[in-house]
C-alpha cells in the first residue's frame, strides 16, 4: 500500500517506474479489516504526539494489519506520504538502511555510512515510515529509526515488533488478542465482536453463504476463544471450514498444528503456518528462556511470578533467582503478555505459545513430569495457605486468588488423576487442554496428592459457586485413591455436601455417612466432625426439621474438636439458628446468631458472617420485626455478594423480598423476585432446596401480586430480571448512584462504540478537553458524545456515567 504523496508541496515529480515497484511491496487489502476501533483510536492519537510509536504483540495477533490500517488513515496527515518497509525477510542486520533507502526510492551512491544518505534524503520532508516486523533486528532497526529522528524534524516512525527498540523516544501500543464473548452467556450481540466477524467474514471466502446464525454463534465463540481471539489462528482455522464444519473444526482444533499447516499461498512463508511464527519467536529466545518458556507451558491460564519460580527452578539448571529475569525477557519479546491480577503483575502464555513451549518440554527426558509435579505441589501449598487463611479478614482476595489460579488448579488435579505419557490418537476426543497426557491409570502417589488437593478446596468448590466442577475432580480422585485415608474421608464429606446441593440428598448423605465411619475408623475427629455437619445439612434440605435440630444442638453443644475448621463450627451454629428459625423459635435463633456473629467478628470473617446476618433477617422476620430483618438481610446481600455466594445471594434476595412485601413496597419485591430467579438460572434449571427454605419467595410474591395485579407484577418482576446481580444488590441496598432498574425500554438503548469508549474515559475521570485529547476529535465532540450518553441512560452526572460503567464491568 503507497500512499499517494502530496507531489505539489514535496516538489517530487509524478510516479517514476521505480516508484511502481516500491508500491508493489507495500501491503494491500486482500480481505476486509478486523475491527479494533479501540487500538485504531489509541494509535492514531500516539502518532498525533509521538515520533515513533511501536505496535508490539504475539505473532499472528495482526500487529502488521494494524499498521498498515493507520497509514493509510494517517495519509492525509503527511504531505509526502507514507512508505511501508517489510523487515520479515531480512535476516543481515547490515539491509535494514538499505531496504529502507529501496522503499523511499532512493539510489545511494555515496560511500558514507548509508543512515547519513537516508538522513539527507528526508530531512525536509514530513512522511511516516512504518518499519514492519523489527524483532528479529532490533539493534540495526534501533540505530536507523534514532538517526532518522534525531537528524529530522518531519519523519515519523511506526514500528512493529514483538518486543521494544528501547529508545527513549519510543512510545508503546500494547495491541491485543481480539475479544471473544463467552460461548455459554448471552449471544445474541455476538455479531458485534471482532473476533466472530473474523471468522465469519474467513470462513464466507471459503463457503459463499456463511453467516453467524443462532445454530453456530455458540460453536464459532468457543472456536475464537480456544484460539485466544488470535488474528491469524482464526484465520488458518477458517480456512479448514472447506472440509469442516464450525463443530467438527472445534472438536479436532487440540491438534492444532496438523489442521493449521496451510494457509494462502500468497502469505509470507513466515505466515503460511502458525507454527512458523512460533518458531520464529522460540529462536530469538535465549538459552535459559527458552527452558523457562517450556517449563511454563504446563501453567494453565495466567500465573505469578511466585508460581513461575516454583515452577521452573529446579535448584540446577534454572534457580530461583534465574527466573525473574527470564520472565522479563520473555515479556520483552512478547512471548509472555503481562496483566494485572489480583495481587500484583500476572503474565500469561497464548495457548498457541504455551503448546509450543509443551512440545519442547516433551523433548526433554523427564522434564515434563519433575516440572508438573512442582507445579502440582506448589498449587497444592497455595491451596492449603488459602484454607488455612480462609476463616479470616482475607477472603476476598482468596476469592479473587483461586478465581485467578482456577486454570492452574485443573491442570494440576488433571496430572495427578492422569499420568504422563503417550499422545492420544488424533481421532479421539480431546477432553482437556493438555492433551498429551496418557489415559492410563495415574501412581497411586499421585492420585492421593490429588485427593488431598480437591479436598482442600472444599471451601472454594462450597463457598464460590462451583459444586459442578467440585464434584467433577473428587469423584475422578476418589475412584484413582479407594484405599482407606484422611485425604478419603474429607473427600467423601466434601462430595456429599456438593452433591446434597442438587437434590441429590441421598447420594449425599449416603457419602457424608460414609465418610463420617472411615473418620472414626481411623481416629481422625476433625473429619468426623466435618461428616456431621453435611448429614445435618442434608437433614434440613430434607425438610427433615425437627430432627436437624437435634443433630445441630448436639453438634453445637460438643464444641469445637481440634483439628475441625472454624468455618465448619461456624456452620454448625448457622444451621442450627436456622432449624430455630423455621420452626418458630426465634429469640433462640438470634441468641445463636449473635454468639457466633462475635466469632466471625474476632476473626474478620465474612462468609459465614453472611450466613448469620440472613438468620438474623429471617430470625426477625419470624418476630415480625421488619426494620430490624431489612437491615440484616441488606447487610447479608452486601457480603455474599462480595463473594460471589449466588445460591446464598437468591435466597436473601428472596427473604428481602418478603421483608419488602411486608412493608408496602410490592413494587421493589416484585423486581427483586425477578433478579432472584434470573440468579437461580446460573445454579440449576430451576429452584431446588426443600418447601421450607423457599416459602419466603412464595410468601413474597403472592402478597406483591395481590397488591399491584398479576400484569403490574409480571412487568416488574421482568424489569428485576434483566438486571445483573451488582445492579440487583445495589437496588436492594438503595445505595445513591446505582442506576435504577431498567425500563424494557431503556434496557434496549444501546451506545454506540464511541459513545461507550467515552464512557470509559469518563469513568476514568477525565474532563471533556481531556477525552478529546485523547480521542483526537474536537471538545464540542466530546461534549455532545457525554451529552447523549446521559440523555441514553436516563442520568444527570457524569458520577452516574462512571458508577454505570462499573457495574457493566
Amino acid at each position: 500500500m503507497h500512499i499517494c504523496e502530496n507531489r505539489a508541496h514535496s516538489g517530487i515529480s509524478a510516479p517514476t517506474p521505480e516508484d511502481w515497484l516500491i508500491m508493489r511491496h507495500l501491503p494491500v487489502e486482500t480481505t476486509s479489516f478486523v475491527d479494533r476501533r479501540r487500538e485504531q483510536a489509541a494509535g492514531r492519537e500516539l502518532l498525533t504526539r509521538a515520533r515513533l510509536v511501536t505496535l508490539t504483540g504475539p505473532g499472528g495477533v495482526g500487529k502488521t494489519t494494524l499498521a498498515a490500517r493507520l497509514a493509510a488513515r494517517a495519509e492525509r496527515t503527511f504531505p509526502d506520504g507514507v512508505r511501508f518497509v517489510h523487515l520479515a525477510g531480512l535476516h543481515d542486520p547490515e539491509l535494514v538502511p538499505l531496504a529502507v533507502a529501496d522503499a523511499l526510492g532512493l539510489h545511494d551512491h555515496s560511500a558514507g555510512p548509508p543512515s547519513d544518505a537516508l538522513v539527507a534524503h528526508v530531512r525536509d520532508r514530513k512522511l511516516l515510515l512504518v518499519l514492519d516486523n523489527c524483532e528479529h533486528l532490533l539493534p540495526a532497526c534501533a540505530d536507523l529509526a534514532a538517526a532518522l529522528l534525531h537528524g529530522t524534524a518531519g519523519v515519523r516512525i511506526l514500528a512493529t515488533s514483538r518486543h521494544r527498540l528501547g529508545l527513549t523516544e519510543e512510545n508503546l501500543l500494547d495491541v491485543r488478542p481480539l475479544p471473544v464473548p463467552d460461548p455459554d452467556g448471552d449471544l445474541s450481540a455476538a455479531d458485534g465482536y471482532p473476533a466472530l466477524a473474523l471468522f465469519a467474514d474467513r470462513a464466507a471466502a471459503v463457503v459463499p453463504g456463511f453467516t453467524l446464525t443462532a445454530g453456530n454463534r455458540a460453536a464459532v465463540a468457543r472456536l475464537c476463544r480456544r484460539l485466544d481471539g488470535l488474528p491469524l489462528a482464526i484465520e488458518l482455522a477458517a480456512v479448514r471450514m472447506r472440509v469442516l464444519g464450525v463443530e467438527q473444526l472445534l472438536e479436532r482444533l487440540d491438534d492444532r498444528y496438523r489442521l493449521l499447516t496451510s494457509g494462502s499461498p500468497a502469505a509470507l512463508p513466515r505466515h503460511r503456518t502458525l507454527r512458523a511464527a512460533v518458531d520464529w519467536s522460540h529462536e530469538l529466545c535465549g538459552e535459559r528462556e527458552q527452558l523457562v518458556w517450556a517449563r511454563l507451558s504446563v501453567a494453565a491460564g495466567g500465573f505469578d511470578l511466585e508460581t513461575a519460580e516454583a515452577v521452573c527452578a529446579d535448584g540446577t539448571s534454572v534457580r530461583r533467582e534465574d527466573v525473574l529475569e527470564a520472565v522479563a525477557g520473555l515479556v520483552d519479546k512478547s512471548v509472555l503478555s503481562r496483566e494485572p491480577g489480583p495481587d500484583g503483575v500476572r503474565y500469561r502464555l497464548l495457548d498457541t505459545l504455551r503448546h509450543y513451549g509443551l512440545e519442547r518440554l516433551r523433548g526433554q527426558d523427564g522434564d515434563e513430569a519433575a516440572t508438573r509435579r512442582r507445579h502440582r505441589d506448589w498449587m497444592l501449598r497455595r491451596a492449603a495457605q488459602c484454607e488455612a487463611a480462609w476463616f479470616g479478614p482475607g477472603q476476598r482476595d482468596i476469592v479473587a486468588r483461586l478465581r485467578a489460579d482456577q486454570d492452574n488448579l485443573r491442570a494440576a488435579l488433571d496430572f495427578s488423576l492422569r499420568a504422563v505419557g503417550d499422545e492420544a490418537p488424533p481421532s479421539e476426543p480431546r477432553p482437556g487442554p493438555d492433551v498429551a497426557l496418557a489415559k492410563r491409570r495415574p501412581g497411586p502417589d499421585d492420585a492421593l496428592v490429588g485427593l488431598r488437593l480437591a479436598g482442600t478446596l472444599w471451601f472454594y468448590w462450597h463457598a464460590c459457586g462451583a459444586p459442578r466442577e467440585g464434584r467433577y475432580w473428587l469423584e475422578r480422585a476418589l475412584a484413582a485413591s479407594p484405599g482407606p485415608s484422611s485425604e478419603r474421608a474429607r473427600g467423601l464429606w466434601v462430595a456429599g455436601l456438593l452433591a446434597g446441593c442438587p437434590e441429590d440428598l441421598t447420594r449425599g448423605r449416603r457419602r457424608a455417612e460414609e465418610a463420617r465411619e472411615l473418620a472414626l475408623r481411623l481416629g481422625d475427629a476433625a473429619e468426623a466432625a466435618h461428616a456431621e455437619y453435611v448429614i445435618g445439612v442434608v437433614r434440613l434440605f430434607a425438610d427433615e426439621l425437627p430432627a436437624a435440630l437435634a443433630h445441630f444442638e448436639t453438634c453445637v453443644a460438643r464444641g469445637r474438636v481440634p483439628g475441625q475448621h472454624l468455618s465448619l463450627v461456624g456452620l454448625d451454629q448457622v444451621e442450627l439458628a436456622c432449624a430455630l428459625g423455621f420452626l418458630g423459635h426465634a429469640d433462640r435463633a438470634v441468641e445463636v446468631c449473635e454468639k457466633t456473629l462475635r466469632l466471625c467478628e474476632e476473626h474478620g470473617e465474612e462468609w459465614v458472617r453472611s450466613y448469620v446476618l440472613r438468620m438474623l433477617a429471617l430470625a426477625h422476620t419470624v418476630k415480625r420485626d421488619w426494620p430490624r430483618a431489612e437491615r440484616y438481610a441488606r447487610e447479608a446481600l452486601r457480603l455474599k455478594l462480595a463473594v460471589n455466594d449466588v445460591i446464598g445471594l437468591a435466597l436473601t434476595l428472596d427473604l428481602t423480598a418478603r421483608i419488602a412485601a411486608e412493608r408496602s413496597a410490592h413494587e421493589r419485591a416484585a423486581v427483586l423476585l425477578g433478579g432472584a430467579d434470573h440468579a437461580w438460572t446460573s445454579v440449576d434449571q430451576g429452584r431446588w432446596g426443600s418447601e421450607t427454605l423457599n416459602s419466603a419467595r412464595r410468601e413474597a410474591e403472592s402478597c406483591a401480586v395481590r397488591a399491584l395485579g398479576r400484569a403490574g407484577f409480571t412487568s416488574a418482576y421482568d424489569r428485576g430480571a434483566g438486571l445483573t446481580l451488582t445492579e440487583l444488590v445495589g437496588h436492594a441496598l438503595q445505595e445513591p448512584g446505582v442506576p435504577a432498574p431498567r425500563t424494557p425500554e431503556s434496557s434496549r438503548l444501546r451506545l454506540t462504540p464511541r459513545e461507550a469508549q467515552v464512557a470509559e474515559l469518563v469513568a476514568e475521570g477525565l474532563a471533556n478537553q481531556q477525552i478529546a485529547d485523547r480521542l483526537v476529535i474536537a471538545r464540542r465532540t466530546a461534549e455532545g458524545h457525554v451529552e447523549r450518553i446521559l440523555n441514553k441512560l436516563g442520568f444527570n452526572t457524569r458520577t452516574q456515567i462512571a458508577t454505570w460503567v462499573t457495574a457493566q464491568r
